[in-house]
């Protein structure tokens, strides 16, 4: 399971997808809308994405994970568009036979996305907004993203 979605995530539903009798480890990463980053208060954040090349990513991801810990079951879900504070913006869900791998594979991909998947994230604050790890936003991705997506 590797989805971009404007709706809400659901953990539970994330998780369920990579939970099989065959493993002893399900390890379920949640990234969360923070209040606060650098001791700036953040009133809420967006999310864009180049849907096409970020999907490709998140899948690609999950193959480096079942290449290098032969790790089938992988799930990955990340929110686009608006978030409030407290709101699920990432599952990341690995499951194994034992939890070492699954430990490590969950940190691998959730350094990966940062690294390699078209995601960008625009912090909002009383007095502006920066986009988080890049000078001047994401390229124009408006029109990838249009309604219903």
């Amino acid at each position: 399971m590797i989805f971009i979605t404007h709706d809400p995530l659901d953990p539970g539903a994330v998780t369920r997808a990579v939970d099989r009798d065959t493993n002893g480890a399900v390890v379920t990463f949640l990234g969360v809308t923070r209040r606060y980053n650098e001791g700036k208060e953040v009133h809420y954040l967006e999310y864009e994405a180049y849907l096409p090349m970020a999907e490709a990513k998140l899948r690609e991801i999950a193959e480096e994970i079942r290449e290098r810990w032969g790790i089938e079951d992988v799930a990955i879900a990340h929110r686009i568009g608006r978030l409030e504070i407290g709101e699920v913006s990432l599952v990341v869900a690995i499951a194994s036979p034992h939890r070492q791998k699954a430990f490590e594979a969950s940190q691998y991909a959730v350094d990966r996305l940062k690294q390699t998947v078209p995601i960008w994230k625009k912090e909002v604050f009383a007095d502006g907004e920066v986009w988080v790890g890049a000078q001047e936003g994401p390229p124009l991705m408006r029109t990838t993203l249009g309604a219903g997506h």
